[in-house]
């Protein structure tokens, strides 16, 4: 799985990489104890920049938390020009892998990649717009294809396609019978 920001200056993250980063040579970091245990389990990167003003400023560009207290790191979020959150990465299995990655454009979450059965790639890709859920792809045989799709209209599934012959096209779509009128007529 790459990095699909747009930013080249991201590197690329498989779901099989290591949660933690190494520290760059221009960054500074800042250790933080928040549960008050003597270890320290915010990491708070810097480097330092220009401000408008001409002066030098220390400008995030990444967090490490350990959420669950053990030592090792479990999400770590890294940050544009503009302090905004542009990826998200998390190990949900507390193993130091990352199992799914959250990417943001101006702040707003618009997808994540999920390893479900932590085999080191992404085989749950979830598509948002305003914060709802507008698809879900699967690849549910473990191929590298998606072969499962949902489509999503005012917070419920609209529609269902599944790929039956590995092919990467639908060749079957089950409607909601649920799904809102208003869906419907899109």
């Amino acid at each position: 799985m790459k990095a699909k920001s747009g930013d080249s200056s991201v590197q690329p993250m498989m779901l099989s990489d290591e949660i933690s980063e190494t520290r760059h040579a221009d960054e500074k970091v800042t250790r933080y104890d928040m549960n008050h245990d003597g270890t320290p389990d915010v990491f708070s990167y810097s480097i330092t920049v220009k401000g408008e003003d001409g002066k030098d400023v220390q400008r995030t560009v990444r967090k490490e938390l350990d959420l669950n207290s053990d030592g090792k790191i479990d999400l770590t979020k890294w940050y544009d020009e503009n302090g905004q959150v542009e990826k998200e990465a998390y190990d949900l299995d507390f193993d130091g892998k990352v199992d799914q990655v959250n990417f943001y454009e101006k702040g707003v979450c618009v997808r994540k990649e999920r390893d479900l059965n932590y085999d080191g790639k992404a085989d749950l890709w979830l598509y948002l717009e305003k914060g709802h859920i507008v698809r879900k792809e699967r690849d549910t045989n473990g191929d590298g294809k998606v072969d499962y799709w949902e489509y999503w209209e005012n917070d419920q599934v609209d529609r269902v396609g599944e790929d039956l012959d590995g092919d990467g096209t639908v060749d079957h779509w089950m409607k909601n019978p649920e799904s809102s009128p208003a869906a419907a007529a899109q």
